[in-house]
């Protein structure tokens, strides 16, 4: 389908067509304003969009009685917003076992289903799941790609130059975010964005998930507390706490782990699980999930600061590039068919960002601001991780990196660690 030349060209287009030649169904899934719908639009022959303002109650009809016409157009056909009938899911396995082949429909959708009693198949054998996130900087034009991870388990490793952005600049595309639709507006509106995104989330979209109507003030209040809490493996109680602390007068326990869940739903948060790696002494890891948004301009929008305040507190600064970095990781690892996971033991040893590949391979990553100082202390937290590992048990790490916010190369220290600057990393 012809969506016109200004096209920016993500990571997930190679994915979705190789998904598209594996399975006869392709369910692209992520939050709002990601770029799902254009993604899958540039390879569709032919679009229905459940959401439609003047045909939804039609469409519905038709998903309720004759679902089978919808289906009907050039293949692969996307049905955009398909969770608003989550029969569509049955109907997509019926007709895609009948036509045999692969690459007949895509689904796209920014929430789970409400309802999933209507699904009775679970998509085995028919389906392939595709996560797309905000962009990284690689897709977005702010990374000159010159170090590829790729290469990086294949033990290539070569000095680069890296673009070198500022600090400053840092700070703004941090706060901008990786929406594809803020890429070309000026700065302030850019910005402006992500405030909007997180307005719509509290006041609309988590209660629409699942119908349950849930109050967008608190909502907004939650989301704070769990930017306050980034990059921390905090309990509910942690996070209730916080919220008695800055006298937000909380909701019970209970109530917050369902406005958690329907964030989840909805693809705002992506928590991170534990790595538990093959250790030569007992050391009891620690195996809570570390609490992320699914982009660091959701936390910054939610406290309402930007690129001014980051750089007038480096501490909160190099949280919120944390959360920058694990997203970016994440595009990047969903490319080469990995995960991305954190360590901590009892010892307060940690590691930022784990990428473990499905074939064994894993990377060790700690993520700095930059600066001698700070990538000392990331290199010899990995270098202690590192002489931990069984690796008579598992492999030995393909590499270990600094991943820093700022920098004119990437490098290879004598100790073997890599230096990289995020401005010049790709898949």
């Amino acid at each position: 389908m012809d969506v016109g030349i200004t096209y920016k060209s993500r990571i997930a287009d190679k994915l979705l067509q190789e998904q598209l030649e594996a399975a006869g169904v392709v369910l692209i899934e992520g939050s709002k304003w990601c770029g799902k719908t254009t993604t899958a639009e540039h390879i569709a022959k032919s679009v229905l969009y459940m959401d439609h303002p003047q045909k939804k109650a039609e469409y519905m009809l038709l998903a309720e009685n004759n679902p089978e016409i919808l289906f009907e157009g050039e293949c692969p056909r996307l049905l955009d917003e398909w969770q608003v009938a989550p029969q569509l899911w049955d109907t997509a396995r019926f007709i895609a076992d009948r036509k045999k082949g692969t690459g007949h429909f895509i689904f796209t959708g920014s929430a789970v289903p409400v309802d999933s009693s209507k699904i009775s198949h679970t998509g085995t054998g028919r389906f392939a799941w595709l996560t797309m996130r905000p962009m990284s900087l690689w897709e977005s034009g702010e990374s000159n790609g010159s170090i590829s991870i790729l290469k990086l388990f294949a033990g290539q490793m070569q000095a680069a130059i890296a673009p070198d952005p500022s600090l400053e600049e840092v700070a703004f595309m941090l706060c901008r975010g990786g929406w594809p639709g803020a890429l070309d507006l000026k700065r302030q509106a850019a910005l402006m964005q992500s405030r909007n995104y997180v307005d719509a989330v509290c006041k609309k979209d988590i209660s629409r998930v699942d119908g349950v109507e849930r109050d967008a003030a608190f909502a907004l209040r939650l989301m704070r507390s769990y930017a306050r809490n980034q990059g921390g493996q905090v309990p509910v109680s942690v996070i209730h706490a916080d919220l008695v602390s800055n006298n937000d007068s909380p909701k019970s326990e209970e109530t917050i782990s369902s406005y958690i869940t329907a964030l989840k739903k909805i693809f705002v948060i992506e928590d991170m699980p534990a790595w538990n790696p093959n250790l030569r002494s007992k050391t009891a890891i620690r195996t809570s999930d570390t609490r992320y948004f699914v982009d660091p301009s959701i936390a910054t929008a939610a406290l309402g600061i930007g690129p001014k305040d980051l750089m007038n507190d480096l501490n909160t600064f190099g949280l919120f590039f944390e959360t920058m970095a694990i997203r970016d990781l994440r595009v990047y690892a969903e490319a080469l068919d990995g995960e991305v996971f954190h360590y901590r033991d009892k010892n307060g040893l940690e590691c930022d960002a784990v990428l473990h590949l499905r074939n064994g391979n894993y990377g060790l990553v700690e993520i700095k601001l930059g600066g001698e100082t700070l990538i000392e202390e990331g290199a010899a937290s990995l270098k202690k991780l590192a002489d931990k590992i069984d690796t008579t048990r598992m492999k030995a790490p393909a590499f270990m990196m600094v991943l820093t916010a700022v920098g004119g190369y990437a490098y290879k220290r004598n100790d073997d660690v890599l230096v990289v600057p995020i401005s010049c990393i790709r898949d």
